[in-house]
Protein backbone atom coordinates (compact mmCIF):
# COMPACT_ATOMS: atom_id res chain seq x y z
CA UNK A 1 0.00 0.00 0.00
CA UNK A 2 2.82 2.43 0.82
CA UNK A 3 5.41 2.40 -1.96
CA UNK A 4 8.02 5.16 -2.21
CA UNK A 5 9.72 3.23 -4.99
CA UNK A 6 7.82 3.40 -8.27
CA UNK A 7 8.43 1.70 -11.61
CA UNK A 8 8.21 5.14 -13.23
CA UNK A 9 11.21 6.46 -11.29
CA UNK A 10 13.50 3.60 -12.23
CA UNK A 11 12.27 3.58 -15.83
CA UNK A 12 12.58 7.34 -16.41
CA UNK A 13 15.58 8.33 -14.30
CA UNK A 14 18.43 6.89 -16.36
CA UNK A 15 21.94 8.22 -17.09
CA UNK A 16 20.86 9.25 -20.59
CA UNK A 17 17.79 11.09 -19.21
CA UNK A 18 19.93 13.19 -16.89
CA UNK A 19 22.68 13.73 -19.48
CA UNK A 20 20.14 15.16 -21.93
CA UNK A 21 19.19 17.74 -19.28
CA UNK A 22 22.67 18.72 -18.08
CA UNK A 23 22.86 22.42 -17.28
CA UNK A 24 19.12 22.74 -16.62
CA UNK A 25 17.68 23.93 -13.32
CA UNK A 26 18.56 26.80 -11.00
CA UNK A 27 22.29 27.26 -10.40
CA UNK A 28 21.73 28.15 -6.73
CA UNK A 29 23.63 26.04 -4.21
CA UNK A 30 21.75 27.24 -1.11
CA UNK A 31 19.81 24.10 -0.11
CA UNK A 32 21.12 21.04 1.68
CA UNK A 33 18.50 18.29 1.60
CA UNK A 34 18.63 15.74 4.42
CA UNK A 35 16.60 12.71 3.39
CA UNK A 36 15.93 9.18 4.61
CA UNK A 37 13.37 7.53 6.82
CA UNK A 38 11.85 9.10 9.94
CA UNK A 39 13.71 8.22 13.16
CA UNK A 40 16.96 7.63 11.26
CA UNK A 41 18.72 10.35 13.34
CA UNK A 42 18.43 12.92 10.57
CA UNK A 43 17.84 15.55 13.26
CA UNK A 44 21.34 14.88 14.60
CA UNK A 45 22.84 15.37 11.14
CA UNK A 46 20.81 18.56 10.75
CA UNK A 47 22.14 19.78 14.11
CA UNK A 48 25.73 19.03 13.03
CA UNK A 49 25.32 21.07 9.85
CA UNK A 50 23.39 23.85 11.60
CA UNK A 51 26.36 24.20 13.96
CA UNK A 52 28.37 25.53 10.99
CA UNK A 53 28.56 29.30 10.58
CA UNK A 54 27.44 29.13 6.93
CA UNK A 55 24.36 26.93 7.44
CA UNK A 56 20.91 27.60 8.84
CA UNK A 57 18.66 24.82 10.05
CA UNK A 58 15.00 25.34 9.26
CA UNK A 59 12.50 22.47 9.61
CA UNK A 60 10.85 19.69 7.63
CA UNK A 61 9.70 21.81 4.70
CA UNK A 62 6.70 20.77 2.57
CA UNK A 63 7.69 22.85 -0.46
CA UNK A 64 9.33 20.17 -2.58
CA UNK A 65 6.39 17.80 -2.19
CA UNK A 66 4.06 20.68 -3.06
CA UNK A 67 5.91 21.11 -6.36
CA UNK A 68 5.56 17.39 -7.10
CA UNK A 69 1.84 17.50 -6.30
CA UNK A 70 1.37 20.52 -8.58
CA UNK A 71 3.11 18.69 -11.43
CA UNK A 72 0.92 15.63 -10.90
CA UNK A 73 -2.25 17.74 -10.80
CA UNK A 74 -1.29 19.48 -14.05
CA UNK A 75 -1.08 16.05 -15.66
CA UNK A 76 -4.31 14.86 -13.99
CA UNK A 77 -2.21 12.02 -12.62
CA UNK A 78 -0.95 10.64 -9.33
CA UNK A 79 2.58 10.51 -10.76
CA UNK A 80 4.49 13.80 -10.94
CA UNK A 81 7.12 12.21 -13.20
CA UNK A 82 4.63 12.12 -16.08
CA UNK A 83 4.78 15.93 -16.18
CA UNK A 84 8.41 16.31 -15.15
CA UNK A 85 9.74 14.50 -18.22
CA UNK A 86 8.17 17.08 -20.54
CA UNK A 87 9.42 20.23 -18.85
CA UNK A 88 11.80 22.50 -20.76
CA UNK A 89 15.10 23.73 -19.35
CA UNK A 90 13.51 27.09 -18.57
CA UNK A 91 10.63 25.40 -16.77
CA UNK A 92 13.04 23.30 -14.68
CA UNK A 93 14.97 26.44 -13.74
CA UNK A 94 11.72 28.19 -12.82
CA UNK A 95 10.76 25.33 -10.50
CA UNK A 96 14.12 25.58 -8.75
CA UNK A 97 13.69 29.32 -8.30
CA UNK A 98 10.12 28.80 -7.10
CA UNK A 99 11.38 26.43 -4.40
CA UNK A 100 14.01 28.96 -3.28
CA UNK A 101 11.40 31.71 -3.14
CA UNK A 102 8.81 29.72 -1.20
CA UNK A 103 11.36 28.56 1.39
CA UNK A 104 12.85 32.02 1.92
CA UNK A 105 10.37 32.76 4.70
CA UNK A 106 12.10 30.12 6.86
CA UNK A 107 15.54 31.72 6.54
CA UNK A 108 16.10 34.16 9.40
CA UNK A 109 19.88 34.28 9.90
CA UNK A 110 21.18 35.54 6.56
CA UNK A 111 23.42 32.50 6.09
CA UNK A 112 24.24 31.38 2.53
CA UNK A 113 23.12 27.77 2.99
CA UNK A 114 20.03 26.25 4.57
CA UNK A 115 18.75 22.77 5.41
CA UNK A 116 15.51 21.17 4.29
CA UNK A 117 15.08 18.15 6.55
CA UNK A 118 11.91 16.61 5.13
CA UNK A 119 12.91 12.91 5.22
CA UNK A 120 10.41 11.79 2.60
CA UNK A 121 12.19 13.91 -0.01
CA UNK A 122 14.31 10.83 -0.73
CA UNK A 123 11.58 9.86 -3.19
CA UNK A 124 12.18 13.16 -5.03
CA UNK A 125 15.95 12.95 -5.52
CA UNK A 126 15.51 12.85 -9.30
CA UNK A 127 13.51 16.06 -9.26
CA UNK A 128 15.96 17.74 -6.88
CA UNK A 129 18.80 16.98 -9.28
CA UNK A 130 16.86 18.44 -12.23
CA UNK A 131 15.65 21.68 -10.65
CA UNK A 132 18.52 22.33 -8.20
CA UNK A 133 21.56 20.54 -9.63
CA UNK A 134 23.99 22.28 -7.25
CA UNK A 135 22.05 21.53 -4.07
CA UNK A 136 23.61 18.94 -1.76
CA UNK A 137 21.73 15.76 -0.84
CA UNK A 138 22.50 13.78 2.33
CA UNK A 139 20.86 10.40 2.96
CA UNK A 140 20.88 9.42 6.64
CA UNK A 141 20.60 5.71 7.29
CA UNK A 142 20.21 3.70 10.50
CA UNK A 143 20.11 -0.04 11.14
CA UNK A 144 16.75 -1.21 9.74
CA UNK A 145 15.61 -2.89 12.97
CA UNK A 146 16.56 0.14 15.06
CA UNK A 147 14.92 2.53 12.61
CA UNK A 148 11.88 0.33 12.10
CA UNK A 149 11.22 -0.18 15.80
CA UNK A 150 11.67 3.53 16.48
CA UNK A 151 9.16 4.38 13.74
CA UNK A 152 6.67 1.83 15.08
CA UNK A 153 6.68 3.15 18.64
CA UNK A 154 6.56 6.82 17.63
CA UNK A 155 3.11 8.38 17.22
CA UNK A 156 3.61 10.90 14.42
CA UNK A 157 1.49 14.04 14.43
CA UNK A 158 0.61 13.56 10.77
CA UNK A 159 1.63 11.55 7.73
CA UNK A 160 4.00 8.54 7.84
CA UNK A 161 1.06 6.15 7.51
CA UNK A 162 3.40 3.22 6.85
CA UNK A 163 4.62 3.30 10.47
CA UNK A 164 1.57 1.60 12.02
CA UNK A 165 2.43 -1.93 10.91
CA UNK A 166 5.80 -3.68 11.20
CA UNK A 167 5.39 -5.39 7.84
CA UNK A 168 4.58 -2.08 6.13
CA UNK A 169 7.65 -0.51 7.75
CA UNK A 170 9.91 -3.29 6.50
CA UNK A 171 8.60 -3.10 2.94
CA UNK A 172 8.86 0.69 2.95
CA UNK A 173 12.45 0.56 4.22
CA UNK A 174 13.41 -2.00 1.56
CA UNK A 175 11.80 0.12 -1.17
CA UNK A 176 13.64 3.19 0.10
CA UNK A 177 17.00 1.37 -0.01
CA UNK A 178 16.28 0.07 -3.52
CA UNK A 179 15.33 3.51 -4.82
CA UNK A 180 18.41 5.16 -3.32
CA UNK A 181 20.55 2.37 -4.77
CA UNK A 182 19.09 3.22 -8.18
CA UNK A 183 20.07 6.87 -7.79
CA UNK A 184 23.56 5.80 -6.68
CA UNK A 185 23.87 3.96 -9.99
CA UNK A 186 22.50 6.63 -12.32
CA UNK A 187 23.88 9.66 -10.43
CA UNK A 188 27.09 8.33 -8.85
CA UNK A 189 28.36 10.50 -6.01
CA UNK A 190 25.32 12.77 -6.09
CA UNK A 191 23.94 11.57 -2.74
CA UNK A 192 26.19 11.45 0.32
CA UNK A 193 25.30 8.72 2.78
CA UNK A 194 25.67 9.04 6.55
CA UNK A 195 25.48 5.68 8.34
CA UNK A 196 24.51 6.34 11.94
CA UNK A 197 26.60 3.52 13.39
CA UNK A 198 29.69 4.80 11.55
CA UNK A 199 29.01 8.36 12.71
CA UNK A 200 28.91 7.18 16.32
CA UNK A 201 32.07 5.08 15.91
CA UNK A 202 34.16 7.94 14.47
CA UNK A 203 32.32 11.27 14.64
CA UNK A 204 35.16 13.48 13.43
CA UNK A 205 35.89 11.38 10.35
CA UNK A 206 32.24 11.21 9.34
CA UNK A 207 31.57 14.88 10.07
CA UNK A 208 34.58 15.93 8.00
CA UNK A 209 33.29 13.79 5.11
CA UNK A 210 29.85 15.34 5.47
CA UNK A 211 31.20 18.90 5.42
CA UNK A 212 33.38 18.12 2.43
CA UNK A 213 30.39 16.81 0.48
CA UNK A 214 28.46 19.97 1.34
CA UNK A 215 31.43 22.09 0.21
CA UNK A 216 31.83 23.59 3.66
CA UNK A 217 35.16 24.32 5.35
CA UNK A 218 35.77 22.39 8.55
CA UNK A 219 34.73 24.12 11.77
CA UNK A 220 35.22 22.73 15.27
CA UNK A 221 31.67 23.71 16.19
CA UNK A 222 30.36 20.93 13.93
CA UNK A 223 31.92 18.39 16.32
CA UNK A 224 29.83 19.76 19.21
CA UNK A 225 26.28 19.88 17.85
CA UNK A 226 24.81 19.50 21.34
CA UNK A 227 26.13 22.97 22.19
CA UNK A 228 24.25 24.67 19.36
CA UNK A 229 21.24 26.58 20.63
CA UNK A 230 18.38 26.48 18.13
CA UNK A 231 14.76 25.31 18.14
CA UNK A 232 14.28 21.63 17.24
CA UNK A 233 10.74 20.59 16.37
CA UNK A 234 11.05 16.83 15.88
CA UNK A 235 10.79 13.82 18.18
CA UNK A 236 14.59 13.82 18.50
CA UNK A 237 14.76 17.24 20.17
CA UNK A 238 16.00 15.84 23.50
CA UNK A 239 18.60 13.50 21.98
CA UNK A 240 20.36 16.23 19.97
CA UNK A 241 20.99 18.16 23.19
CA UNK A 242 23.36 15.36 24.25
CA UNK A 243 26.89 14.66 22.94
CA UNK A 244 27.13 12.09 20.15
CA UNK A 245 27.28 8.66 21.79
CA UNK A 246 26.49 4.99 21.25
CA UNK A 247 23.87 4.94 24.01
CA UNK A 248 20.91 4.43 21.69
CA UNK A 249 22.45 2.02 19.21
CA UNK A 250 20.87 -1.14 20.61
CA UNK A 251 17.73 0.19 22.28
CA UNK A 252 15.66 -2.02 19.95
CA UNK A 253 17.25 -5.30 21.04
CA UNK A 254 15.00 -6.05 24.05
CA UNK A 255 12.07 -6.02 21.61
CA UNK A 256 13.68 -8.23 18.97
CA UNK A 257 11.48 -11.28 19.78
CA UNK A 258 8.47 -9.27 18.54
CA UNK A 259 10.10 -7.89 15.38
CA UNK A 260 9.59 -10.98 13.22
CA UNK A 261 7.19 -9.28 10.75
CA UNK A 262 9.68 -6.43 10.32
CA UNK A 263 12.56 -8.83 9.66
CA UNK A 264 10.53 -10.87 7.20
CA UNK A 265 9.43 -7.81 5.24
CA UNK A 266 12.98 -6.43 5.12
CA UNK A 267 14.30 -9.66 3.63
CA UNK A 268 17.79 -9.33 2.10
CA UNK A 269 17.86 -5.60 2.91
CA UNK A 270 18.41 -6.52 6.56
CA UNK A 271 21.25 -8.95 5.89
CA UNK A 272 23.06 -6.58 3.52
CA UNK A 273 22.96 -3.48 5.76
CA UNK A 274 24.63 -0.99 5.52
CA UNK A 275 25.02 -1.90 1.85
CA UNK A 276 22.05 -2.40 -0.46
CA UNK A 277 21.21 -6.02 -1.29
CA UNK A 278 22.54 -7.44 -4.54
CA UNK A 279 20.22 -7.16 -7.53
Amino acid sequence: QFKPRTPEAERVFTPSFFKAREGAGSAARDPIFIVGLPRAVSTLVEQILASHSQVEGTMELPDLNAIAMTLAAAEKSDVYIDRLVRLSRDELSALGESYLQSTRIHRKLGRPRFIDKMPNNFALVGMIHLILPNARIVDVRRHPLACGWSCYKQHFAMGQLFTYDLGDIGRYYADYVALMSHFDEVLPGRVHRVIYEELVADPEREIRRLLEHCELPFEESALKPHETQRPVHTASAEQVRQPISASGLESWKPFEPWLGPLKEALGPTLDAYPDPPAH
